[in-house]
C-alpha cells in the first residue's frame, strides 16, 4: 500500500521553507542556478498526493557538480541519475524527511516531464480529478512503488499529451524508470524508504 492523501494546503508553505534553505546555500557557495521549482503532485493544489515534497533545483549543465556540492555539505548523500538523464537524485537528511530533491539539467526532458505535468493539472480541474482518484485507487492496493507508478502510467502519459509533449518524447519518459532501492535503516537514523519513481 502507498500513502495518497487529500491536498494538504501545507504542502506550499513547506516548500517555501525548503527553497529558502536551499537558495541561500546556492548563493553561500557563489553557485549560479536557473530556479529552484516545487514539482510532483504536492505542487499542483487540490490534488490528492503522497506527502513527500517533490524539488528541481534547475542549473545549467556546468553547474550540477557544485550545486550537488552543496546539497552534500546539506547533509544529503549523492544517488546519481539512476536512469533519468540529466537529472540527479539524493537521498535527504533525516531532518528532511519526507521530501525529493533533485538537481536538473535546464531544459532536460527530466525538467520539462515534471513542469509539464505540473502546468497541465493545475490548468485541467477534470484531468486533476482522474489523477488523483487514480493514485488513490492504485495507492490501496499497491505493493510498492514501482507498482504505484505502473498502474498510473496510462493517466500520466495522457497529461503529457494534453501538455503536448511528443510521442518520442512521451515514449522516453515512459522507459525510465528508477530502480526500487532501500535506504539502509542505519543511513541517517531512518527506516529504510522506497525509491521514487520518474512517473510522478
Amino acid at each position: 500500500m502507498i500513502e495518497v492523501r487529500d491536498y494538504d494546503p501545507a504542502w506550499p508553505a513547506r516548500f517555501g521553507k525548503l527553497r529558502a534553505e536551499y537558495e541561500a546555500a546556492l548563493k553561500a557557495g557563489a553557485v549560479p542556478f536557473v530556479s529552484i521549482e516545487h514539482v510532483g503532485s504536492t505542487s499542483v493544489p487540490g490534488l490528492a498526493a503522497k506527502p513527500v515534497i517533490d524539488i528541481d533545483i534547475v542549473v545549467d549543465r556546468a553547474d550540477v557538480d557544485a550545486a550537488a556540492s552543496v546539497l552534500v555539505g546539506l547533509g544529503f548523500e549523492p544517488r546519481g541519475e539512476l536512469g533519468i538523464p540529466q537529472r540527479w537524485a539524493f537521498w535527504e537528511p533525516h531532518r528532511l524527511a519526507g521530501t525529493n530533491t533533485y538537481v536538473v539539467v535546464a531544459g532536460s526532458l527530466a525538467l520539462r516531464n515534471h513542469l509539464a505535468v505540473r502546468e497541465t493539472l493545475r490548468a485541467d480541474p477534470d484531468l486533476r480529478t482522474e489523477y488523483g482518484n487514480a493514485k488513490k485507487d492504485i495507492g490501496a492496493t499497491a505493493a510498492d512503488i514501482y507498482e504505484y507508478g505502473l498502474g498510473k502510467n496510462a493517466v500520466v502519459q495522457r497529461i503529457l499529451a494534453a501538455a503536448g509533449l511528443s510521442d518520442e518524447e512521451r515514449a522516453s519518459i515512459n522507459a525510465a524508470q528508477v530502480p526500487v532501492t532501500e535506504r539502509r535503516a542505519d543511513q541517517f537514523g531512518t527506516e529504510p524508504t522506497a525509491a521514487y519513481s520518474q512517473r510522478k
